[in-house]
């Protein structure tokens, strides 16, 4: 057993899951067929886009409890660096005991996150092991019943955005890498492996409170360093890919612009009070502004040096934005490609 009773946490997340929508059997095994069909349409779409050509291959899809097993088993590759230092620190009993805790706690939180997502890019595989593209079925079907949108158009335009990270992870050979290097110095940085620090600076917080989210109010200040690399690489992804999912155009999604419209309209709830405690919380308003800080920056770099002048943020990890780059475009056309181009 690991720092995490993964199976107990994926347990406890199925067993808490909201239900999903009512589908016959037929229905739910039209929809996967679909997702699959789409998933396979939305890979040549994607490299039209960007320019990119990564791993084409089938979707998995889940449902709510799949999505959270594979979560719980995610969070175990990425919290290995840190493995042997926490279980040192306990005895047997005590680390079994711990596992168990935490299990429950991440399973009651995966089994609210479960009900949110349409679909993922699992870039944390164990070593050897490829990423994999996971579409969550009964999420997708929810929402477009939601938004009152075109189930085909909407199920395509959900496979884009996540075949464009695939894309993303499988064309760029050091994206992987790169990714675990960050992760592995934001563990590095923390005080996991030191619970009594850790605990000063959640009594530090509890006195005094204020704005952000618990993730950013219990960040070291070595963490934040790290932290705003990370942020600004992923508003770089996800960016790219709210790029993509729109500029495939009518012709591909002819419904695009009304599934945009109401989505965006859908991101804006907040929902009850509790909701939206616990996206504060757990970061997801910051989240969402990752998806327009991202979406502006990549249009704004399109729009002044083309999809190919763009795409040399692929070339290395110092080319890709900084944080401020990230709300300053043209600082970062200006550094990567001289200031004329800029001008």
């Amino acid at each position: 057993m690991g720092v995490v009773d993964t199976d107990l946490a994926a347990w406890v997340a199925a067993r808490l899951a909201p239900p999903g929508p009512q589908l016959s059997l037929t229905e739910a095994a039209d929809v996967v067929l679909m997702l699959r069909d789409l998933t396979e349409q939305a890979e040549q779409h994607v490299r039209d886009v960007t320019g990119l050509h990564g791993v084409v291959g089938p979707a998995t899809v889940v449902d709510r409890a799949g999505w959270a097993k594979a979560n719980a088993e995610g969070f175990d590759v990425v919290l290995a660096p840190l493995e042997e230092t926490l279980l040192a620190k306990q005895n047997k009993v005590g680390a079994a005991v711990t596992a168990k805790v935490t299990a429950v706690q991440m399973g009651t939180l995966l089994s609210w996150l479960s009900s949110k997502v349409l679909g993922q890019y699992e870039a944390f595989q164990p070593e050897g092991q490829e990423g994999r593209l996971l579409l969550v079925a009964p999420n997708i079907v929810e929402a477009e019943r939601k938004l009152g949108v075109d189930p085909h158009d909407f199920r395509l335009w959900v496979a884009l955005h996540e075949v464009t990270h695939r894309t993303q992870f499988t064309a760029i050979d050091w994206l992987h890498a790169h990714v675990r290097a960050e992760i592995a110095a934001l563990l590095k940085a923390s005080s996991l492996d030191d619970p009594d620090a850790l605990l000063r600076r959640l009594k530090t917080v509890a006195a005094r409170p204020r704005g952000g989210s618990l993730v950013e109010l219990l960040q070291t200040p070595e963490q934040r360093v790290v932290m705003d690399r990370v942020t600004a690489f992923m508003s770089l992804l996800e960016g790219h890919a709210e790029h993509v999912m729109d500029g495939v155009g009518p012709s591909v999604v002819p419904s695009v612009q009304q599934i945009r419209e109401r989505f965006e309209a859908r991101r804006r709830e907040k929902g009850n009070p509790l909701e939206r405690l616990l996206r504060r919380l757990l970061g997801l308003d910051l989240k969402a502004l990752q998806y327009a800080e991202g979406s502006a920056f990549v249009r704004a770099v399109v729009g002044s040096v083309g999809m190919a002048g763009f795409n040399r943020v692929w070339e290395s990890p110092a080319t890709l934005p900084t944080r401020a780059e990230i709300k300053a475009p043209l600082d970062w056309v200006a550094r990567v490609h001289g200031p004329a181009v800029s001008a």
